[in-house]
Order: C-alpha cells, then structure tokens, then sequence
C-alpha cells in the first residue's frame, strides 16, 4: 500500500499592530501571541511622530517580536528599517518599493501592496519578496472578497514569489486560505474581537487548517 502523501501547508500568520504609539502593552503581550498561534512575521505599524520617537518605539518592539522567531517589518517607512533593527519594511505600492530598494537590498525584506493590475504585480514580483493583494486603498473602494481571492489563486498557481492575502474579517481569512496563497495578513479585527486577539487568533488558526487546499492528484 501506498503511503498517503503529507498534508499540505496551510498559510503563515502575519499579525499587523495596531498604530503604535506606546509599546509597552505589546512588548508583554507579543511573545505570547506569536507563540499561540505560531505567527511568521509582524508587520509594526508606527504611529506618526517626530522620527527619534518612531525609532525608540520600534527598538522596544523588535526583542518581543525577533526573540520569539517571527520577522518584524516596518510599515512605509522603510528609511528607519535599520536603524530599529527590523527584518524589512511593507510598502504601499510599486512606486514605494522601488524607491525603498536601494536602501533595503540586499540584506532586508521588501514587500508590497497597492498592486491594482496584474501588470503591476508582475512588475513588483521581479523585485519584492512578497506582494499583497487585497490591503485597503488610500482613497477609492477595496476590491470585493472575491476579487481579492480570484487575485491570490492566480498569483499562487503561477510566481514563485510568495503572496499575502489581506483578511479584513475571520471570514476573508478563510476564503483567503483556500487560495493557495502562503501568508494571510491579520489585522484590526483580530485586535478588536471581544474575546481578546489570542482566542481570535488562535481561532483563524484552527479554522483555516481545516479549509487548507485540497492536494492535487497527481497524473
């Protein structure tokens, strides 16, 4: 008899903060979260200050976040990366992650979102470790949920670079998960749940291994 092949790998956790403007909660409640709900990487989103400020905030966060083996990037603001320590920066769009590389490459993740083409995703993929789809615009509608998945699964089946679906609720997170795509982006709602962000992430974490892609047959 035939072994059966290994399940496949359901998506990594990227857990995105909050706008940060006092660490301290954070820094004793991320280990934990991380850990809980085996999280890949943290995308830090600073809270707008005077620059000393941002960095003294990030330095805080990167022991919490790093120590417990997760990545720590930085949101836009990739000229502080270094400075704080942090593994990389997120970047709004391909304008961002072009002027971001210079200083990023080679030793630092960069990646992007605000991709609203396949062409520019496509673009972005030559350069970026990840790209993102389905993170809210500046300005103009998000695309619908299906869009968002039709996008990840399409990404998924033909780059090797690795994308990250923006979930906006539990339920996108499943949607999400059954795309293919390797990461889901975890946000507002998790830090929002009535029952506090570990049970909500322990609970996308339970809910989409059990609605992983189903393994293809093979010929």
């Amino acid at each position: 008899m035939t072994k059966p092949p290994p399940a496949p790998k359901g998506p990594q956790i990227y857990l995105a903060t909050p706008p940060v403007s006092d660490p301290g909660e954070l820094v004793r409640a991320l280990p934990e979260l991380i850990a809980s709900a085996d999280i890949a990487a943290v995308l830090v989103r600073l809270a707008e200050a005077d620059e000393r400020s941002m960095i003294q905030r990030g330095k805080a966060l990167a022991p919490a976040i790093q120590n417990a083996n997760a990545a720590m990037l930085i949101a836009d603001r990739f000229e502080l990366v270094a400075r704080i320590g942090a593994d990389g920066a997120h970047l709004r769009d391909l304008a961002a992650l072009n002027e971001a590389l210079p200083t990023l490459k080679p030793e630092r993740i960069a990646g992007v979102a605000g991709l609203e083409s396949r062409h520019d995703a496509m673009l972005a993929g030559e350069t970026a470790d990840y790209v993102m789809f389905g993170e809210p615009p500046a300005q103009g509608p998000r695309p619908a949920t299906d869009a968002i998945a039709e996008r990840l699964s399409w990404w998924a089946e033909v780059f090797e670079v690795p994308c990250v679906g923006y979930a906006a609720t539990r339920d996108e997170a499943l949607a999400f998960a059954a795309t293919g795509a390797e990461f889901l982006l975890l946000g507002q709602f998790i830090w929002e749940d009535p029952r506090g962000p570990k049970p909500a992430l322990m609970d996308v974490r339970d809910a989409i291994g059990q609605n992983r892609p189903a393994r293809k047959a093979e010929d």
